[in-house]
């Protein structure tokens, strides 16, 4: 009898646990675009932080590993025309996505990745469902223009402008 109350109680406190676990954790769900062009794929490790227009951000250092789950074990990711989506658990935000780092480690036989799009979509216990789209059409290399491994899109004024004009 004392070993199934001290199961149940395990049992409670793993329960609240858990639930206080998912009010302050987000899903997000990532999609990635590679883009058309001859050797636009790569194999390098790509990560990503995404922020509001407070500054919070999350980052993701390495998508496959985080949320590369949901396609077939053997799926090779970021290859030419392809779009990879990724999900995972982590720390909501306080306002909508609007800012995104995408950063290629330069790894692999063929660092230089072209990526066309990120779209990122966030949903919590409680919380508005928030999705943001970002244009990236650009290669991140060091031996093709812009010659840069990473691509910063900040579109918060443009997030916070459109929410303080429908107020």
């Amino acid at each position: 009898m004392a070993m199934a109350i001290g199961v149940l109680v395990l049992a409670l406190l793993s329960l609240s646990s858990t639930t206080v676990f998912a009010k302050d954790y987000c899903v997000y769900t990532i999609f990635v675009k590679t883009g058309w062009l001859p050797k636009a794929g790569t194999d390098s490790s790509i990560s990503t932080q995404f922020f509001d227009s407070k500054g919070n951000s999350y980052k993701v250092d390495s998508l496959t590993e985080w949320g590369g789950n949901l396609l077939d074990a053997d799926h090779d990711y970021f290859e030419r025309n392809n779009v990879d989506v990724f999900s995972g658990l982590g720390e909501c935000l306080n306002g909508p996505i609007c800012g995104l780092n995408l950063t290629s480690d330069g790894t692999g036989d063929h660092h230089g990745w072209y990526c066309d799009y990120v779209e990122v979509t966030s949903s919590g216990v409680g919380k508005s469902c928030n999705n943001h789209h970002f244009t990236i059409e650009q290669w991140l290399a060091t031996d093709a223009y812009p010659y840069s491994l990473t691509s910063t899109k900040d579109e918060c004024a443009e997030v916070t402008s459109g929410l303080s004009s429908s107020e």
